[in-house]
């Protein structure tokens, strides 16, 4: 019988646990909604920005502004986002695993998420920022965040600024995304839009990008325009990395606390296999010893 309590103290575990899952499930699988929502609703302002920055690229200021040429200082700066928590899979290690992998000795971290900082700080990596990754993206974030690269690459510290996270695709798959923010390009606006919009589905529409054409500013408040806009455009790197972020992490989270679910209710009916068979020899045992003993009282 003490088998048979242990067995179906197990049980008991499993059906706490599962229940634990299923409603992590469904708070992800909401906020994932959400968040994805959020990212690809926020198409046309990255969109609008493309465009911004695609006439601005013909101003005869735009080639030899400092943000735009390339910067012959090889030292890095990597603004990796990963989750404050865990329960999501491999989420967080294919970035960092994808980072730590091209990365050069000359190289510093801004850590968004404790996994990031957790993670090159045990490395030896100098994190120059960390800010914590939660469900709330707040202009505060985006503004600090943004502040700190273009403080660094503007002082000469860093010749490239890169950020990582993980690209949103569908429930199902998120790859980690690497776009260069600093020197400002086009070609990786343009690559960011292009990953916010999926194959299939109502938010499919590919929006349309205007070709270059040159708006016509006074020459003495070009510069001052290209100061202005640049932080914002770079801003928007910051802004989307965060929102498709949120939508991997609570997606990878939905499917592994579903994963967990459907494992736990495999053993449960493993163990109560197990359980019967255990009760059913125990009975048949018992029956066996008492018919045992009525033939030798009869004898």
């Amino acid at each position: 019988m003490a088998g048979l309590k242990q067995i179906k103290s197990k049980i008991r575990s499993y059906e706490k646990t599962q229940t634990v899952t299923k409603a992590m499930e469904a708070v992800s699988a909401a906020k994932m909604r959400k968040a994805q929502l959020q990212a690809l609703g926020g198409r046309p302002y990255a969109t609008a920005a493309l465009s911004i920055l695609a006439r601005l690229s013909g101003t005869s200021n735009f080639k030899n502004h400092k943000m735009v040429q390339p910067a012959h200082n090889p030292a890095a700066l990597y603004i990796v986002i990963t989750s404050d928590k865990g329960l999501a899979g491999s989420l967080n290690s294919g970035v960092l695993r994808k980072i730590y992998a091209e990365m050069g000795e000359n190289t510093s971290v801004i850590a968004v998420g404790k996994k990031a900082n957790d993670f090159f700080t045990s490395r030896n990596v100098p994190v120059t920022a960390f800010h914590s990754n939660n469900d709330k993206i707040t202009p505060e974030l985006i503004d600090g965040i943004t502040l700190e690269a273009l403080n660094r690459f503007n002082m000469g510290v860093v010749g490239t600024v890169k950020i990582a996270y993980q690209n949103f695709i569908s429930t199902l798959e998120q790859k980690p995304a690497v776009h260069t923010m600093l020197p400002l390009s086009i070609g990786e606006l343009q690559h960011l839009v292009e990953g916010i919009t999926p194959t299939k589905g109502v938010f499919s529409e590919q929006a349309s990008i205007q070709s270059p054409v040159g708006y016509s500013i006074e020459l003495d408040s070009e510069i001052d325009v290209l100061t202005a806009l640049t932080p914002k455009l770079v801003s928007i790197f910051v802004y989307h990395a965060l929102l498709e972020s949120h939508a991997s992490e609570h997606s990878a989270r939905m499917v592994s606390m579903k994963s967990a679910s459907d494992k736990a209710g495999e053993m449960e009916h493993k163990l109560t296999l197990q359980f019967n068979k255990a009760r059913q020899a125990a009975i048949t045992r018992e029956v066996s010893e008492i018919i045992g003993g009525m033939e030798a009282m009869a004898n």
